[in-house]
C-alpha cells in the first residue's frame, strides 16, 4: 500500500515534512520522533521503505491504564525505548473514561498480528476482574507480560512492584519519627497493590506502634484513586486525629496535602504525607513529598526481556518478579507535631 504523508503525519502528530525527512533516512529528524513515524507506518498498515525494514522485528502492544497518573508515562517510556532498542514497535494504547476498553484494545493488536503485549496494571490487578481473557492469549499461544498486579492461575511472566514493603516502610519511617497516629488511604480494595500496601500497613503498625488489628480500622480509608480521592479520604483520617498519612499514589498524597491545607494545617509541621511512585516532578512539589519510589526503570526493563525471551521461544519464567521500592525522604515528613500528637492513641473528642 502506498503511503500517504498526510496520513502518517496525522497519526505521529508531526509534520509531513518530518515524516518525509524519516522515509528518506535524512538527519535532523530526533530518535523519539523517528520511531513516532515509524511506527505510525506499521499502526497504518503501510509498508516500510527498504531502507527502514531492518529496524523492526515486529509490533509489540503496550497497554496503559491512563496517563494522568504521571507514573503510567514514565512505565511506557521505559518499555517503549526498551522495546525499540530489541528492534520491535511499540504501539501505545491508552484507556480513557469512556473510551477504548482494555478488551477492544486487545482484539485490535490480535489485528495488527502483534508479537507480544504487555499490560500495565491492567485488568489482571483488579481481584474481581475475569482473567480468563489472560489465559485465552496464552492458550492462542500469544506471549504476554503483565506489570503491577498479580493473579494466580495466568502462565505468564508477572513484575511487580513490592508493594506490602512500600506500606511497611512507610509506616516505620513515620512511626521513627514519634508518629501514632498514622493513617492509611488508597484506592479500592479490590486491587492487589491496595491489598498488599495494607496488609504491610497492618504489619508494621502492629509491630512498630502497638496497635491491634480492630484498633486500625478508623484510621484506614479506601476510596477512589487521584487527587480528589485523596482529598476525601484524607479529610476523614485527619479528622479522626491521625497525625501522619500514608497514601497509595503520589497524587492521593497531593489530594491529603489539600486536605491538610483546608483544615488549617501545614504540611510537615502539622501532619506528615508519605506517598508512594516517586512519579516524575514530584520532587519539585510544595513541600517537595516524601515518598516511596517505584524503581520504573529496572521493572520495564526486566518486562522486556522476558516477552522477549517468550516470543523468542526461550521460555521466561511464569512467576512473579518483585522489585523492592526506595524510601526517598523529603519535606513533607517530620516529628510528630505536639501540639496534634501528645502519645494518647486515642482521638480527639468530637
Amino acid at each position: 500500500m502506498r503511503a500517504r504523508l498526510s496520513d502518517i503525519a496525522r497519526q505521529a502528530q508531526v509534520s509531513e515534512a518530518t515524516v518525509s525527512r524519516v522515509l528518506n533516512d535524512r538527519p535532523g529528524v530526533s530518535p523519539d520522533t523517528r520511531q513516532a513515524v515509524v511506527t505510525a507506518l506499521d499502526v497504518l498498515g503501510y509498508e516500510r521503505p527498504e531502507r527502514l525494514r531492518k529496524r523492526s522485528a515486529g509490533l509489540v502492544g503496550l497497554i496503559v491504564p491512563e496517563l494522568e497518573n504521571p507514573i503510567f508515562p514514565a512505565f511506557a517510556q521505559v518499555v517503549e525505548s526498551a522495546l525499540s532498542q530489541t528492534g520491535y514497535t511499540p504501539v501505545l494504547c491508552t484507556q480513557t473514561p469512556g473510551g477504548v476498553t482494555e478488551d477492544e484494545y486487545v482484539d485490535m493488536l490480535l489485528d495488527r498480528q502483534v508479537s507480544g503485549i504487555v499490560f500495565v496494571a491492567g485488568l489482571h490487578a483488579d481481584t474481581t476482574a475475569d482473567h480468563e481473557r489472560y489465559l485465552r492469549l496464552v492458550r492462542r499461544p500469544m506471549p504476554i507480560v503483565l506489570i503491577n498486579g498479580y493473579a494466580p492461575g495466568i502462565d505468564a511472566p508477572f513484575v511487580s512492584c513490592d508493594d506490602r514493603q512500600a506500606g511497611e516502610t512507610a509506616v516505620t519511617h513515620l512511626a521513627g519519627l514519634g508518629h501514632r497516629r498514622i493513617g492509611f488511604l488508597s484506592g479500592p480494595a479490590r486491587f492487589t497493590a491496595v491489598q498488599r500496601k495494607l496488609a504491610g500497613y497492618r504489619t508494621a503498625m502492629q509491630r512498630d506502634v502497638g496497635l491491634r488489628d480492630g484498633e486500625l480500622d478508623p484510621l484506614v480509608s479506601l476510596t477512589l484513586f487521584g487527587v480528589e480521592g485523596g482529598d476525601v479520604a484524607a479529610g476523614q483520617l485527619l479528622d479522626a486525629g491521625a497525625t501522619a498519612l500514608v497514601c497509595g499514589s503520589d497524587l492521593m498524597a497531593l489530594g491529603a496535602i489539600r486536605a491538610a491545607r483546608r483544615r488549617g494545617l501545614a504540611v510537615p509541621r502539622d501532619v506528615s504525607v508519605v506517598g508512594f511512585d516517586d512519579s516524575p516532578l514530584i520532587a519539585f512539589t510544595e513541600p517537595p513529598l516524601t515518598t516511596l519510589r517505584q524503581p520504573v526503570a529496572a521493572m520495564g526493563n526486566a518486562a522486556v526481556r522476558a516477552l522477549v525471551d517468550e516470543i523468542d521461544g526461550h521460555g521466561a519464567p511464569h512467576s512473579e518478579y518483585v522489585y523492592a521500592p526506595e524510601l526517598v525522604v523529603r519535606g513533607s515528613t517530620a516529628s510528630a507535631s505536639g501540639r496534634r500528637s501528645s502519645g494518647s492513641l486515642a482521638a480527639p473528642a468530637a
